[in-house]
């Protein structure tokens, strides 16, 4: 186990204790819940982005196939 100290201000060090005595554990586990929680939600953005950027392709995809497919429309071949 390794120690971590932590410089805050009068502010940040009260809504601490007050988190910690509602939620009834001690400020260590807090912020390793916190990071861990925090590190979550970055990875969750990420994959929302690559999701994001993998719908972006796809519709570019489509959208070429049908202007391929309208102009076979248009050629009279029907």
């Amino acid at each position: 186990m390794h120690t971590l100290t932590l410089k805050t201000d009068d502010t940040f060090y009260e809504m601490l204790n007050d988190m910690v005595k509602k939620l009834g554990i001690t400020k260590s586990e807090l912020i390793r819940r916190s990071i861990t929680h925090y590190r979550e939600s970055l990875v969750e953005d990420q994959l929302k982005e690559q999701i994001k950027n993998a719908s972006l392709k796809v519709r570019d995809h489509s959208m070429k196939i049908n202007r391929e497919f309208d102009a076979t429309l248009k050629d009279n071949l029907v």
